[in-house]
């Protein structure tokens, strides 16, 4: 288990050119977050990145409840993000954007977030030394850091492996006598 470390830790921009900018991650330093909390009912937390330096920046807001929604003939919760309270220097959101909650339709279940562990994403993973592969991946999973829950893993290559391949070439062999796991899959993702 990895440790978590408390407070947030700031990022620490690192300019590759042309508006390219990274928080520094490595043996020594990795920026965190504070440990998230649900928000109260009834209010909402935004977090906000983007290419001009936000990195998840937080702000908080309220709904405003609402007998019915355009469109719907059930209630609903309104979101007027123009006015929510900042934490740290964001500005609003442009006057006149609204977004409305239907809480009466449902759709689909949220089961978690994550990302993808491609061959490319594991090699490079495996390039770092041992204390910068524990940040990073306390940066991932860690309630200090992004909190992913889940991973999704190609099967076979993909367009970020370093060269073609699946796991039964064998012609007809429906009964999957031949399916093996490629050295990718058995050294760097399982």
């Amino acid at each position: 288990t990895l440790p978590c470390l408390p407070g947030a830790r700031p990022c620490i921009p690192k300019d590759f050119g042309h508006g390219s900018l990274v928080c520094v991650c490595n043996a020594t330093y990795c920026d965190t977050l504070d440990p998230l909390v649900l928000p109260a009912p009834g209010s909402y937390v935004k977090y906000e990145s983007s290419k001009a330096g936000k990195r998840l920046e937080r702000s908080e807001g309220r709904f405003q409840s609402s007998l019915s929604t355009p469109g719907s003939t059930g209630g609903g919760w309104r979101c007027h993000p123009a006015t929510p309270r900042h934490h740290g220097p964001s500005r609003a959101l442009p006057p006149g954007l609204l977004l409305t909650l239907n809480i009466s339709t449902l759709y689909q279940k949220m089961k978690g977030f994550g990302g993808s562990l491609s061959d490319a994403a594991a090699m490079n993973i495996l390039k770092l030394s041992q204390p910068a592969q524990d940040n990073l991946l306390r940066s991932y999973f860690s309630e200090s850091g992004i909190e992913y829950n889940l991973i999704r893993v190609p099967m076979a290559c993909s367009d970020f492996s370093v060269r073609p391949y699946s796991y039964d070439d064998v012609p007809d062999d429906y009964e999957l006598k031949h399916f093996r796991l490629a050295d990718e899959d058995v050294k760097m993702k399982v």
